[in-house]
């Protein structure tokens, strides 16, 4: 293979180094704003707050966003490179179906081998006309609630960190960063499981790990920030709401189901091995770097 030329390899090094100061910046910027989304988020859980401890918390999953602008503004003067396009309507679907259809695939196992009942009455509530506003409604909400973390996670973290080191290793730092994100509100506020802390960090780690694999994949081979907020919205939606309201809970059920289940583990780990082992589909971002992993 001939060798780049010389402006070729300092073009591509100085946007190296450029990629690197970003997601420096970025992580910086969200680290403070957090430290903030973090203690409000925590004063009201610790107050019985429950009134602004929604506003907070939609904050908090916005200081990646909010970091994310502010970081490619400096640099960039504009905000491209986000993957504000639509991208082909097959990545875009699959990000909408794989969310509704695991969910299924978790609760319907449980329902169907009894470990938690399926409540009838609120069924007919959900599936009325009655309920096609609060449907819609809840999902645009978990939709831009998700689109704080994911134009921050995926829309400058995972795409700048592509042109410098391979997807393997950009999936586990970026997975590990935003599951370490998490942990404030995990030790210290509301958010996790009904079992014992141990149990929901155990289980919550490879879930949050194989779900960050996922959206990077989703993102990278789409060019679109939009999967990565379909998925996690719709996720949200489905796992921590639609689902939960049409099962009755036992204690085998709390420890199985939801985001602090161990199903949810399994399946993440389950799906991740299968997008990572199609990650020579995707496009190189960099020219300079392999897309199979190696950096």
């Amino acid at each position: 293979m001939p060798l780049l030329p010389e402006k070729l390899k300092e073009d591509r090094f100085s946007g190296e180094d450029k990629a690197r100061k970003k997601v420096c910046l970025f992580l910086i910027l969200t680290l403070l704003l957090s430290c903030i989304g973090w203690f409000l988020v925590t004063s009201a859980t610790n107050a019985g707050d429950y009134q602004n401890l929604l506003v907070f918390t939609i904050f908090t999953m916005w200081c990646p966003g909010i970091s994310a602008v502010i970081t490619r503004f400096y640099y960039q003067r504009s905000f491209a490179g986000f993957g504000f396009c639509m991208g082909k309507p097959l990545w875009l679907l699959l990000s909408v179906i794989i969310p509704i259809f695991a969910g299924l695939l978790m609760f319907g196992s449980a329902w169907i081998f009894g470990i938690a009942d399926f409540n009838n009455a609120k069924a007919s509530v959900i599936f009325s006309t009655g309920f096609i506003i609060p449907f819609v409604s809840a999902i645009g909400f978990n939709l831009f609630a998700a689109a704080g973390e994911e134009i921050g996670w995926r829309g400058l973290l995972v795409p700048e960190m592509a042109k410098f080191m391979g997807f393997t290793k950009l999936a586990l730092i970026s997975g590990a960063i935003w599951t370490l994100w998490h942990f404030p509100l995990i030790f210290f506020s509301t958010y996790s499981g009904a079992g014992p802390l141990w149990y929901s960090v155990l289980v919550f780690v490879p879930s949050v790990m194989g779900a960050g694999l996922i959206l990077a994949w989703l993102r990278l081979k789409s060019g679109s920030v939009y999967t990565a907020i379909l998925f996690h919205g719709f996720w949200n939606y489905f796992i921590q709401q639609f689902y939960p309201s049409l099962t009755v809970p036992t204690e085998a059920s709390d420890m199985m189901l939801g985001e602090f289940g161990w199903a949810c583990a399994i399946l993440y780990l389950v799906l991740a091995a299968v997008f990572w082992y199609f990650r020579g589909a995707l496009p190189d971002i960099n020219k300079g770097v392999s897309k199979t992993g190696s950096s």
